[in-house]
């Protein structure tokens, strides 16, 4: 790095402080219906029985090998609140791998006292109720949704469907009950996607949380995280960029430049109790 600077080069390290990051723990949902017919036939993605399409019990076995991964490692205990796409197949994704135990209600745990995060077999997922007993918070957004497109599984249900099927998860940041963002005819572009990614990581900074899982879409995933990077190695660029798998994890560090948080920076206060003045380092 010496001959770096001397070469003027400058230093390829970079330096921020701590209470201007955040932790996010990108996960793509697990596989879909949607992602075993469309790779049998890519027209089945204009299927509308495709709709809002449910994970495959594949996919539901995905969910519970990333569950146990992020509780063995104990990165569970560090999450402070999961965002998650309001398409069904992110949201089961997401209490799947982040939410508590089975539900059962009124057990001894005192589990009654909590509103499953997800109830049985929710979007044919032949799957038990899941609590929301000592978990983080669920919240549902439009802001990390898949491509708007032409095919019907990238179309969302009715917010009234989806609310009785997860009840502890917050859906107060949608404000439509229907689904009036899918422009007739026409696909987002990447422009469009990446303006939406912009104001989801903006939106992000107004979070107080530091730790949050976030669980999307391979495409939204892949279209956000390609517009970072540029100033960086090429292999680092290609980490960022990463394509992901159904169900796969990938953490970032995510920087403020902007001051666009609003964390106060706070120092330990100085023990002045000796009456000595400290020494001045210049």
């Amino acid at each position: 790095m010496e001959d770096d600077i001397t070469k003027g080069g400058g230093p390829t390290s970079t330096l921020y402080p701590l209470h201007r990051t955040k932790i996010l723990h990108l996960v793509r949902h697990a596989q879909g219906i949607h992602n075993v017919e469309g790779e049998k036939d890519p027209s089945a993605y204009f299927s509308p029985d495709l709709l809002d399409g449910h994970l495959t019990q594949l996919g539901w076995r995905q969910v519970t090998h990333l569950r146990t991964h992020i509780r063995q490692s104990g990165l569970y205990s560090r999450i402070q609140l999961v965002v998650t796409s309001s398409l069904l197949r992110a949201m089961q994704t997401a209490v799947g791998v982040f939410g508590g135990e089975e539900y059962v209600d009124g057990d001894e745990k005192g589990c009654y006292q909590h509103l499953p995060l997800m109830v049985a077999n929710a979007g044919n997922s032949a799957s038990p109720a899941i609590s929301s007993f000592d978990c983080p918070p669920f919240l549902a957004t439009e802001l990390c949704r898949e491509h708007l497109s032409l095919h019907p599984c990238d179309w969302r249900r009715s917010i009234t469907e989806s609310r009785p099927l997860f009840p502890a998860v917050d859906f107060s940041l949608i404000e439509s009950d229907e689904d009036t963002l899918p422009k007739p005819g026409q696909r987002e572009t990447f422009e469009e996607v990446a303006a939406r990614a912009i104001q989801f990581l903006n939106w992000i900074w107004t979070r107080k949380e530091k730790e949050i899982a976030v669980v999307s879409h391979g495409g939204f995933l892949q279209d956000m995280l390609s517009l970072f990077g540029n100033d960086c190695h090429p292999t680092v660029k290609s980490e960022i960029g990463i394509r992901f798998a159904n169900c796969q994890l990938h953490s970032i560090v995510l920087v403020d430049k902007g001051i666009i948080g609003s964390d106060p920076v706070k120092f330990p206060d100085r023990d002045s109790s000796n009456g000595k003045k400290e020494e001045q380092h210049h």
